[in-house]
């Protein structure tokens, strides 16, 4: 295959990723998020709503803003063979379910069309990095779905209504809505900051009471649930199915499916049966305000029974993939398929997807210990936005995850490293030379392919970055060694642009703009650093590579880096 064609495969892989590789402005350019922030005064759709829209946007920008072109190939080229790879990557795509237990080949119900639900968070208070890891795992799976050629119609709730909820208005002397909405913009704040891509939708339970009702009641006449001193109970034992998410001994289990559901040890008693979880709470005094008048009586929703008249409103009776935390497969996950299909009669989600906790410094995390960290504690600046964001989505997303500072520091380098290996490029494009460098097709068609082979398989984010750093080492070494020329370096433009429509660790990280610049810019070089840096030019200039090596190590060392220019001096950065 010539350079030029495999430069044009690469490229393929850039059409049809306008939305992911625009994420930056994907919230702006969605026209369902807005609406969504107007805090339930747009009634709700009907069932099974239109998949969101696409989002448009250039292909690739750096973090200057500049346009990468791939016009490489013409487009009918391009359009042909893309359609020809993207089946290709479907056709082996794997997805750990949890409901086997087993890796499982992918195939969504209907055809290219993927329904995703995903559980949000309880808006009453700031969302810690543990929830931030599943709402990363949601992302990838969007964004790499996208990129095999899925349409992914993404739906995530947000709980603002429970026990948790009433009990912060009660201390803080706030309503229901002033305290929510706060929430949910902090979190839809702290999404941008992740550049996380935002979901067709972000249903909130208080908008749905009618939808709740009416599988309450039909539950009711099925047989399925039952009503106690005003309550309304799922009746377990008229399903038989139940626990074959969780996979647990129900036999020796007194009253593991209440737990969860914000049921207190007064409402464990009026229960006909201890399995049984509460699908609607009669209203008690120290609700206060939070109650609804509905044809089964004052009160209000339980926790399960609102992702299932969400997930069915706007995704239908039955979805591809439902995504949460490993926490949420018991009881949460186990109720919702009990509801789900006691009241529609089928299959309520085919792939069950499930990310591991969240552990700090080799400790569970909980605010007891003491080491309860918000993505608003831990993150002050650009750079740490977007290490975090690396170090979460380079990690097997089912393992536990222990984070450290350690572990953030070494994310900011690697992520620094992608940006400066990107910025050599970009300067070789803009450099007046004349030099014809080494083919860079071969390595960059096995970069995209080993990269794609390890998300194929159950999204092996490590082995699929091993693919990524392999092709930055032998970039690094061409750059260094004057061995690139523009056309190599727009091919590992187009290779970056293609991986990071997955990763998605390059972009400008909103609000952050000036503490950014201030952390990148040119600072005044120490005396004896110049002299270094005077030193490594005549290295350089003498091929001298051992020598010009050493130099960069022991300027690092003292927390400067040097940005070499194309064409131009180089630079000494801070770290």
């Amino acid at each position: 295959m010539s350079g030029r064609s495999e430069m044009a495969s690469i490229l393929i892989r850039l059409v049809g990723m306008v939305a992911i590789a625009s994420s930056t402005n994907a919230f702006a350019l969605n026209p369902v998020f807005p609406v969504l922030r107007s805090h339930g005064s747009v009634p709700p759709p009907p069932l099974a709503a239109e998949p969101r829209p696409k989002l448009a946007g250039s292909v690739f920008r750096s973090r200057t803003h500049m346009p990468l072109l791939v016009c490489l190939a013409k487009k009918e080229a391009v359009d042909k063979k893309s359609s020809s790879s993207k089946n290709e990557i479907m056709e082996g795509v794997m997805l750990y379910n949890t409901m086997s237990r087993e890796k499982e080949p992918f195939k969504p119900a209907d055809g290219n069309k993927v329904k995703l639900y995903t559980c949000g968070p309880t808006i009453y208070d700031f969302a810690h990095i543990g929830n931030f890891r599943a709402f990363l795992m949601y992302d990838m799976i969007k964004r790499w779905l996208t990129y095999c050629g899925y349409d992914v119609d993404h739906v995530c709730n947000l709980t603002d209504v429970d026990d948790k909820i009433i009990q912060r208005m009660q201390r803080d002397g706030v309503t229901l809505k002033d305290l929510t909405s706060k929430y949910a913009d902090f979190f839809m704040e702290d999404l941008k900051k992740l550049n996380i891509l935002p979901a067709r939708a972000y249903p909130r339970a208080t908008d749905h009471i009618d939808d709740m009702v009416e599988m309450i009641s039909g539950l009711v006449e099925k047989g399925n649930a039952y009503e106690q001193q005003g309550s309304y109970y799922f009746k377990v034992d008229s399903f038989p199915d139940y626990g074959k998410l969780a996979k647990i001994d129900f036999d020796n289990m007194q009253d593991g499916a209440g737990e969860g559901g914000g049921i207190t040890d007064t409402e464990a008693f009026e229960k006909a049966n201890n399995r049984d979880f509460a699908l609607w709470k009669s209203y008690k005094p120290e609700d206060g305000e939070v109650f609804w008048e509905t044809k089964i009586g004052k009160g209000r929703p339980g926790w399960h029974i609102e992702c299932s008249a969400m997930c069915r409103r706007y995704l239908g009776d039955s979805i591809d993939i439902h995504g949460g935390g490993i926490d949420l497969r018991f009881p949460h996950h186990e109720n919702e398929i009990a509801q789900s299909e006691a009241y529609c009669g089928c299959e309520m989600c085919k792939y069950w997807v499930h990310n591991g906790f969240v552990n700090i410094n080799n400790e569970k995390m909980s605010k007891s210990l003491g080491n309860f960290l918000t993505v608003r504690d831990l993150l002050k600046t650009p750079l740490e936005a977007r290490a975090f964001r690396y170090f979460v989505v380079s990690s097997q997303y089912r393992q536990a995850l222990n984070f450290s500072p350690e572990a953030l520091s070494g994310a900011s380098k690697t992520v620094q490293r992608l940006d400066k290996c990107k910025a050599k490029l970009h300067a070789l494009l803009d450099a007046d030379s004349g030099v014809e460098g080494e083919d860079v097709s071969k390595a960059a068609a096995k970069c995209v392919a080993d990269f794609e082979a390890g998300l194929k398989d159950d999204l092996n984010t490590p082995r699929a970055c091993a693919a990524l750093f392999t092709f930055v080492k032998t970039t690094e070494k061409l750059l260094n060694t004057d061995k690139m020329d523009k056309k190599g370096a727009e091919q590992a433009l187009a290779t970056l642009a293609t991986i990071d429509s997955v990763l998605g660790v390059y972009y400008e990280v909103p609000g952050m703009e000036e503490a950014k610049a201030e952390e990148e810019g040119p600072v005044e070089i120490p005396e004896d650093l110049a002299a270094l840096l005077e030193e490594r030019i005549k290295a350089k200039s003498d091929k001298d590579w051992g020598r010009a090596d050493e130099i960069r190590a022991e300027v690092e060392a003292r927390g400067f880096v040097i940005k070499d220019v194309k064409g131009g001096p180089s630079e000494l950065v801070r770290k």
